[in-house]
């Protein structure tokens, strides 16, 4: 099993109803290992993530109000790529970690903007 980057609006009882993913997207952002070896990791806390290194102990729900404040987070690692693939170990060899990096940033992004358009949240599990 891997992590996932969805979207979830509240229903009226408060209860999260995760939207389908646009066909032609996938929901990936990572295999269940990232948790630690890449968001989770070093290189990316000390980018100052507060969003990003949750999973490494819990699954991520950030609320329709924190989206705005998830945007600029979850694109900060594209600034450091080379940087973060250095220092991981997954996926394996640096243009492999690079090329994996910038494919699963894709997702999460795309989730926190359809997120705000649907003013729903994104969960990672």
């Amino acid at each position: 099993m891997g992590l996932s980057a969805d979207v979830f609006p509240r229903e009226p009882d408060g209860q999260r109803r995760i939207l389908d993913v646009p066909e032609g997207r996938d929901d990936s952002a990572g295999f269940e290992s990232w948790r630690r070896t890449v968001w989770g990791s070093g290189p990316v806390r000390a980018l100052g993530a507060r969003f990003l290194p949750v999973p490494a102990g819990d699954d991520v729900a950030i609320e329709a109000e924190e989206v705005g404040e998830c945007l600029p987070e979850v694109a900060l690692p594209r600034e450091h790529l080379d940087a973060i693939a250095g220092k991981t170990r997954r996926p394996r060899g640096r243009a492999g970690r690079r090329a994996g990096l910038v494919r699963r940033l894709r997702n999460p992004e795309v989730a926190a903007s359809r997120a705000r358009v649907a003013e729903g949240g994104v969960p990672s599990q």
